[in-house]
């Protein structure tokens, strides 16, 4: 097939102008197409007058070759072969069947993909299955009764499961598609596979994980929710088992897939002499305002349009201080959740359904912060930088889990809020106005009062003065690496294979399920199924 890009479709127009801008394009009559695809599509908006979809297809036609000698360009190519293609196993024998511990993307990609290749993977999770686990989240929204092992954070389908389901990526590597193709395969909705803004939403990413589960299951492998790994086995400088709730699994070969948040598996793994370091991630606020401002910012006198649906945005700023700002995790008609994992810990996060039919935009703003800011060297210093804000947002929230919140005018003026406006707090469990001054550090709050006017200029309205604040959000990415080699394995013990957002190696569903599929190839060409 031949790729074509660059073609332009006003929001208004019909699709039958796509084709004829392609036929014009390779200088081809209408009788010499046999089909085409949509390989991407995105939105141009940089035009106030007009809108536009913008499109790569590939196309087949009749005696193609001919076409692709006379218009080769850089709009115009041979399709790229995208499939993925599984490498060659190893010959080495493994004693027992490999085991990933986390179902997240990146222990669910793992697992599926030793399972496609032969090596029946048994998969632990130390919280429950999907179902369950959305009815203690549900629980604990309502009533403040938080579960440690049963929450936003732990469970089957990892933090994702609660969140936009956004699956955009920075990373390019062939195996993005390979993931997408699996999600569809499991009941995602096949735009993901062109869209530039791809995402399945919460309600139907939780279906989604349960169809990958099954399929796990029924290539030969096995996975076991609330089977929490509390010790890791280690003889002569490799793995030589786990430990399960209170009981030894031998294993040679362990994907170790935690979770950005699985701070007592950390604590765990230093004391086994695992090789950890701190890294860099970001702490800051919830910020919603509503969509309609959000459409209208972006979209101007199409705001509302059904083509478009509702906008988003992802903006950033560099202080003077030299620190920046940014917002990450962008909802469209999302909410604000109660996303904790540990007892008097207020952490936010943002969530919304495929359909992103709530009434507010919300997006983490954030500040980023580093080894040098939490106070101490220790390979953990990350997690107690973290907590202390988390228990800070806890006790300023009224000590019930309900969330300090402030208004953008009252955070801006240096006033604590007493009463909300035009923008209603969507926070899942309740906010209690406050003065956010009190959970964030210094150099943050500093920093946000810079950007927040300058991030307006970027985007009207951003900092409109009833726009809420919630805090606090802490968990972007994980305050540990656990190193690892060239082979995807620690660096201090052979066999272990530590993957994804928790190890410190991925950001996001795609890149977390990316590097689930790297790890597994590299167990697999070592080693015979």
């Amino acid at each position: 097939m031949i790729r074509v890009g660059g073609l332009k479709v006003p929001v208004d127009g019909d699709m039958a102008l796509l084709e004829k801008q392609l036929l014009k394009k390779l200088g081809a009559p209408p009788g010499a197409l046999l089909e085409y695809r949509i390989s991407r599509e995105s939105i141009d908006a940089r035009k106030g007058n007009m809108i536009f979809f913008v499109y790569t297809v590939d196309v087949a036609l009749k005696d193609e070759s001919r076409f692709l000698k006379k218009v080769m360009s850089k709009d115009i190519s041979p399709t790229p072969d995208q499939s993925y293609q599984f490498v060659r196993t190893g010959k080495e024998k493994l004693p027992e069947r490999p085991v990933v511990a986390g179902a997240g993307p990146a222990g669910l990609f793992a697992a599926l993909l030793l399972a496609q290749m032969g090596f029946r993977p048994l998969l632990l999770e130390r919280g429950p299955a999907v179902d369950e686990r959305v009815g203690s989240v549900q629980k604990f929204w309502e009533t403040g009764q938080l579960d440690p092992e049963k929450n936003v954070q732990f469970g089957e389908g990892g933090a994702g499961t609660f969140s936009d389901g956004k699956l955009t990526t920075l990373i390019r590597d062939r195996r993005c598609r390979k993931v997408l193709e699996e999600m569809i395969r499991a009941g995602a909705p096949e735009e993901i596979l062109y869209s530039h803004r791809p995402h399945v939403g919460t309600d139907q990413l939780r279906q989604v994980v349960k169809n990958l589960r099954h399929r796990i299951i029924r290539l030969g492998g096995s996975v076991l929710f609330n089977h929490k790994v509390t010790d890791i086995l280690v003889k002569e400088g490799r793995v030589a088992g786990v430990t399960v709730n209170q009981e030894r699994l031998d294993c040679r070969a362990l994907v170790l897939a935690p979770g950005h948040s699985a701070r007592d598996t950390f604590a765990m793994l230093l004391d086994r002499g695992i090789q950890i370091t701190p890294k860099a991630f970001s702490v800051g606020v919830r910020i919603e305002h509503p969509q309609a401002l959000i459409d209208q910012a972006r979209y101007k006198q199409f705001a509302g349009h059904p083509r478009l649906g509702p906008a988003d945005y992802k903006l950033a700023y560099h202080a003077s201080s030299g620190r920046s700002a940014y917002t990450f995790c962008m909802c469209p008609g999302g909410f604000v959740v109660a996303a904790a994992s540990e007892e008097g810990c207020v952490v936010t996060n943002g969530m919304s359904d495929y359909a992103r039919d709530g009434q507010n935009a919300n997006s983490a703003l954030l500040v980023g912060v580093s080894p040098p800011d939490f106070g101490s060297d220790h390979p953990l210093a990350g997690v107690e930088f973290q907590r202390e804000w988390e228990r800070r947002a806890f006790r300023l929230g009224g000590w019930d889990y309900r969330a300090p919140a402030q208004t953008a005018g009252d955070f801006l003026a240096g006033r604590p809020s007493s009463a909300f406006g035009r923008v209603t707090p969507t926070y899942k469990k309740a906010v209690r106005p406050s003065d956010l001054r009190g959970c964030l550090p210094g150099f943050v709050v500093e920093t946000l009062l810079e950007a927040i006017p300058a991030l307006d200029k970027q985007m009207r309205g951003f900092a409109l003065p009833d726009a809420v604040l919630t805090g606090v959000e802490t968990r972007s990415s994980s305050p540990v690496r656990l190193v690892r080699d060239e082979n995807y394995e620690s660096v201090n013990v052979k066999g272990l294979y530590p993957a994804g957002e928790g190890a410190g190696y991925a950001g996001g569903i795609i890149s977390a399920a990316v590097d689930g599929i790297r790890v597994a190839e590299s167990i697999a060409t070592r080693y015979a199924p």
